[in-house]
C-alpha cells in the first residue's frame, strides 16, 4: 500500500516537471523542423548549433541545478531561511558562470573551424549561434528558480510557463524567419532570436511572479542582506553549491559531450548523414525529457525524505522513480519501431527524392535509439536519485567510465575504424548508456542499504 502512495507522490511532483521539460525542450524541436523547412543545409548547420548551445547550457545549469538537492533538504528539514539563501546564491552563480559562456557562444565559429567543420556550415552555425547566445544567462536563471519551485513541491507555474513561452516560441520563430507583422526575413537567425526572447520571457515571468507572491516572501530570495557576502555561512553555502554541482555539472557533460563528439564525428561523414542524425538526435532529446522529468521529480522526492530523515521511504522513492522512467521509455522506444517514417516527416518531405538518403539512415538511427530507450531512462533517474541523496562525484566518474571509455570507444570501433558510420557510433551511445544505468542503480540500492543498516 505505501509503495502505491509513493507512486502517486512521484507522479504528482514528476507529471508537471515532464509536461515543463517536454515543452522547454520542444523549443529545440520547433526550431529544428523549422530549420528543415529553410532546406537540409539549415537543418544541418542549425542543429549543430542548437548541439553546441545546449550542450553549454545543460552543463552549467547541471552546476547550478545543486539548488534543487540542497533546497529541498533544507525545506524537509523546515529551515525556510536557508532555502531562500540557497536559491539566492544560486542565482549570483547563474551570472558569474554565465558570461564567459555567453561570450564563447557569440564567437564559436572560430572554434568550430578549427575542429574540422566545414567552412559552409559554419558560416550559418556562427548565424545561429550569435542570436541565441544572448538567451544564456536567463536559461540558468531560469533552471535555478525552477529548482526553486520544485523544491517547495510547486512545479505547476513552471509548467505553465514553459508551454506559454514554447507557444510564444513558435510564433516568433515564423514571424522573424519570413519577416511577418513588418519585421524583416531573418531565416536561421529568427530562429535564434526567437529562442532567445522565449528563454527572457520564461525567467521574467517566473521572477515576477515569485517577487509578488506573498508566501514566497518569507524566503527572501530578492532581499539580500549587505554583509551576507562575507558571512561564513554563506560562503559555506557556495562551496556546498559547487561541491554537489560541478559532478552534476560534470556527469551532464561527459554525457552530453558524448553526444557532441558524435555529432562531430557524424559532420566529418557529409550533410546527409549529419542530417539524419539531427534528426534522430532532436528525437530522443525530446523522450528524454520524460525521464528528465521524472529524475527531477525524484532529485526533490529523496532530498526531502533525507531532510526528514526517512530513510526506508527514501530508498523507496528511488525505485519508483526508476521504475516509472522505464516503463515510460520502453513504451515510447516501440513507437519508434512502429512509425519511424511518420516521425521523420516532422523534420522533412520524406517523399521528396532529394531527401531519401536522409531518411534510410534516419529511419536506422530511431531503430538503434529504440533499443536503448529504457536503459538511458534508468541512468538518468538513477542518477536523479543519487543527487538527492547529494552524492554526484562518485556518478560523474561512472559517467565517465560508461560514456566515454566504454561508450565513444565501442562507437567509434564501430563506425569510424570498422567503417559502418553513424549506425556504428549510435551503438556505441546505447552500449554506453546501458552500463550507465546497471551501475547508477547498483550504486543507489548499495548507499541506501547501507545507510539504513547503520541506522538499524
Amino acid at each position: 500500500m505505501y509503495m502505491f502512495s509513493e507512486v502517486k507522490k512521484c507522479l504528482v511532483l514528476a507529471i508537471p516537471l515532464v509536461a515543463a521539460q517536454l515543452a522547454q525542450s520542444a523549443t529545440a524541436f520547433v526550431d529544428t523542423v523549422m530549420m528543415g523547412w529553410l532546406g537540409s543545409q539549415t537543418i544541418a548547420s542549425g542543429g549543430l548549433g542548437a548541439v553546441i548551445f545546449s550542450f553549454c547550457l545543460l552543463i552549467v545549469a547541471g552546476i547550478v541545478s545543486a539548488v534543487s538537492p540542497l533546497a529541498a533538504q533544507a525545506y524537509g528539514a523546515g529551515n525556510k531561511e536557508k532555502v531562500g539563501t540557497i536559491v539566492r546564491l544560486g542565482l549570483g552563480i547563474s551570472l558569474v558562470l554565465g558570461i564567459p559562456i555567453t561570450l564563447l557562444l557569440y564567437n564559436g565559429g572560430t572554434l568550430l573551424l578549427l575542429l574540422g567543420q566545414d567552412a559552409n556550415t559554419v558560416a550559418l552555425t556562427e548565424i545561429y549561434l550569435r542570436a541565441i547566445a544572448l538567451g544564456f544567462i536567463p536559461g540558468l536563471g531560469f533552471a535555478v528558480l525552477k529548482s526553486f519551485l520544485s523544491a517547495l513541491l510547486q512545479p505547476q507555474l513552471v509548467m505553465v510557463t514553459v508551454v506559454l513561452g514554447t507557444l510564444f516560441n513558435i510564433t516568433a520563430n515564423y514571424v522573424l524567419m519570413f519577416g511577418k507583422l513588418g519585421f524583416p526575413e531573418l531565416g536561421l537567425a529568427g530562429i535564434g532570436w526567437a529562442s532567445t526572447l522565449s528563454i527572457w520571457s520564461m525567467f521574467i515571468a517566473l521572477t515576477v511572479y515569485i517577487y509578488n507572491q506573498p508566501h514566497f516572501v518569507v524566503y527572501g530570495i530578492f532581499r539580500p542582506s549587505p554583509h551576507e557576502a562575507f558571512s561564513l555561512e554563506h560562503r559555506r553555502i557556495i562551496s556546498e553549491i559547487f561541491q554537489v554541482g560541478l559532478p552534476i555539472g560534470g556527469l551532464i557533460a561527459v554525457e552530453a559531450g558524448l553526444f557532441t563528439v558524435v555529432t562531430f564525428l557524424i559532420g566529418q561523414l557529409g550533410t546527409n548523414a549529419l542530417a539524419a542524425h539531427q534528426i534522430a538526435l532532436q528525437t530522443i532529446s525530446m523522450s528524454f525529457q520524460i525521464a528528465l522529468g521524472v529524475s527531477l521529480a525524484i532529485t526533490v522526492r529523496v532530498g526531502q525524505l533525507v531532510g526528514q530523515n526517512d530513510l526506508l521511504a527514501t530508498r523507496m522513492a528511488g525505485y519508483v522513480g526508476i521504475a516509472i522512467a522505464a516503463l515510460s521509455m520502453g513504451a515510447i522506444g516501440i513507437t519508434f519501431w512502429l512509425v519511424p517514417k511518420s516521425i521523420i516527416s516532422l523534420y522533412i518531405d520524406i517523399s521528396d527524392p532529394n531527401n531519401a538518403d536522409v531518411v534510410v539512415l534516419a529511419v536506422k538511427l530511431l531503430g538503434v535509439a529504440a533499443i536503448f530507450q529504457i536503459v538511458d531512462g534508468v541512468q538518468v533517474t538513477a542518477a536523479g536519485a543519487l543527487r538527492g541523496l547529494k552524492d554526484t562525484r562518485i556518478p560523474m566518474l561512472i559517467g565517465i567510465f560508461a560514456y566515454w571509455c566504454v561508450g565513444l570507444f565501442t562507437g567509434y570501433t564501430f563506425g569510424i575504424s570498422s567503417g559502418s558510420g553513424a549506425i556504428g557510433l549510435w551503438w556505441g551511445l546505447a552500449i554506453g548508456l546501458a552500463i550507465a544505468a546497471i551501475i547508477m542503480t547498483w550504486r543507489f540500492r548499495n548507499k541506501t542499504t547501507n545507510t539504513i543498516s547503520r541506522k538499524i
